[in-house]
């Protein structure tokens, strides 16, 4: 699955127990983090049975189904087992049992319990050592997940209101005893529908985005009139040369990825107390997928690639985008991500950080407009193609001076674009 991946999404099982399959029949969807995976049949046999349910989310090594190879490829049948990447897991199901308090909640205390499962997945115990959040607290929160377990975008909407069971007591016969006011809120009626696993995780990383890093935007306006009238110009001639579309994005690309070397402050994350300068510089694309939900496929080394090259990468990525066939080491590594909210029409945007990220830049619509210029004349007034630049950043750890810097240098050098550059 990667060396990132932690864990998994079972989607569907597509071969029951007790059903025969052929070698590279694809057994089961596996979904990681944005990008589903189809695992295929090692060999040809029969699917003795299965460990995990559809939904079930599954650490890497785990072991997910018995399978008994045919007797055309080995007479013994001796037992195959579909694993990750360790060979030493043992078949059970890694829970976090609760521990008992000496303090028992009951139904009778203030708040709502709706969470009844008797375990916290691995992730929900690392958020909630990240937010000193005990078990007890966490037993008080809400659950919408399957079979009454808490999922993680029920435990970051907790916090996000604010805690408000932090600090929870029993209710008692005295009337004058605090409560936690039950607060109830009208959704108003229409058509309900339910988001699928992609926009659940966009929705849970966005929120968790927002709660961890402190989000100030910077604008800046540039003058893009060169750059157009060279694309304008040069697009048809370089689909000949190269057999590649010349769009504006591997442009923005090149010209990020140098400002990246510029400022590699911009190019960080953040590890507790410690900045993590990255030294690859991979810019992340937000693309819109065919669903309406959004995936960020990475161009690797930009700062290293010529013209050519990006065009080729930013045009493969668009293209798997687009037809659903994105590879998980497609959508990996980014160190900063670029938004171009100009596509849909957007004079300018406030995009949310891609964690583990501490800047994300949109690029809104080039637009054409009377402008103020000066010539060897004086001020005239000409039509420009002006663009506004946006640029959100973690204020944990980049303050004004390098987010405006940085933005301002990727401004010049869109406006200072060749205009005698050769293909």
């Amino acid at each position: 699955m990667g060396e990132s991946i932690t864990e998994g999404t079972i989607l569907n099982w597509l071969v029951n127990e007790g059903d025969t399959f052929e070698e590279g029949d694809i057994i089961l969807e596996v979904a990681t983090d944005k990008v589903d995976n189809e695992v295929p049949a090692p060999a040809s046999g029969t699917l003795v049975r299965t460990l995990f349910k559809a939904k079930d989310v599954v650490p890497v090594g785990e072991v997910l189904a018995i399978l008994e190879v045919s007797e055309e490829i080995n007479s013994s049948k001796k037992e195959n087992v579909i694993q990750s990447d360790s060979e030493e897991s043992q078949i059970k199901k890694k829970t976090v049992k609760r521990p008992k308090s000496t303090q028992s909640v009951s139904t009778s205390t203030s708040f709502s319990t709706s969470n009844s499962n008797t375990f916290f997945s691995p992730l929900i115990i690392k958020i909630a050592k990240e937010h000193h959040i005990s078990f007890e607290e966490l037993a008080r929160i809400p659950a919408t997940g399957n079979e009454g377990r808490l999922r993680k975008s029920d435990v970051f909407n907790y916090i996000e209101e604010g805690r408000p069971y932090k600090f929870a007591q029993p209710v008692t016969q005295d009337p004058t005893a605090y409560r936690i006011p039950q607060l109830t809120f009208d959704k108003g009626k229409g058509k309900v529908i339910e988001m699928d696993r992609m926009r659940q995780m966009i929705a849970d990383h966005m929120v968790y985005s927002k709660h961890t890093s402190p989000h100030v935007t910077a604008y800046v306006e540039a003058d893009l009139t060169n750059m157009v009238n060279w694309r304008n110009a040069n697009k048809k001639a370089f689909q000949e040369k190269y057999g590649e579309r010349l769009t504006f994005t591997p442009l923005f690309v090149e010209a990020v990825a140098q400002a990246v070397k510029d400022f590699p402050n911009i190019n960080a994350s953040v590890d507790g107390n410690n900045i993590i300068v990255k030294e690859d510089i991979n810019i992340g694309m937000a693309t819109a997928l065919p669903s309406g939900n959004l995936i960020v496929p990475v161009v690797k080394n930009a700062d290293t690639k010529d013209l050519k090259t990006l065009a080729e990468n930013v045009n493969e990525l668009a293209n798997k985008a687009r037809e659903n066939k994105l590879a998980g080491d497609d959508i990996k590594g980014s160190t900063f991500t670029i938004s171009n909210v100009g596509t849909f029409g957007s004079v300018m945007g406030t995009p949310i950080i891609n964690q583990p990220e501490v800047a994300i830049l949109a690029l809104g619509i080039i637009k054409k407009r009377p402008e103020v210029i000066e010539t060897e004349k004086g001020d005239e007034i000409a039509i420009r193609s002006i663009m506004y630049l946006s640029l959100s950043f973690d204020h944990r750890v980049v303050d004004g001076f390098l987010g405006g810097s940085f933005v301002r240098r990727v401004a010049d050098y869109f406006e200072q674009f060749d205009i005698n550059r050769k293909i």
